[in-house]
């Protein structure tokens, strides 16, 4: 796909796209928040979700103080498997949190920036 380059306080988001499952699994079954890969990451790294139906979406980030520095996503995105590109190229080391809130689901993971 193509590459969107969205600069946002320190942060770019490198793609805020869509990737098919390529599996023929189809739709997802739930809604799921997978850990980043890689992590720890330098500079850049992934977050994939799953929806299982159309979905009102927000992607944020926050740093240890619990403030949000980022919105990677936030609109509606159809079902399936999705992943978007992060960077933490401008950001210090140490402990991030990235959340995913879609419908009445929400998660949240921890992800280490190590340079």
């Amino acid at each position: 796909g193509t590459a969107h380059f969205i600069s946002v306080a320190e942060l770019r988001v490198l793609n805020n796209g869509t990737a098919s499952t390529g599996s023929g699994q189809g739709v997802p079954r739930d809604y799921v928040l997978l850990q980043n890969y890689p992590n720890p990451f330098n500079p850049t790294t992934k977050i994939q979700f799953d929806l299982p139906v159309g979905s009102d979406v927000t992607i944020a980030v926050y740093n240890v103080l619990g403030q949000e520095i980022a919105t990677l996503v936030k609109g509606h995105l159809e079902a399936g498997l999705h992943v978007v590109d992060f960077s933490g190229e401008n950001l210090t080391n140490g402990v991030y949190f990235y959340s995913l809130k879609a419908g009445d689901y929400s998660d949240m993971k921890k992800m280490l920036l190590l340079k």
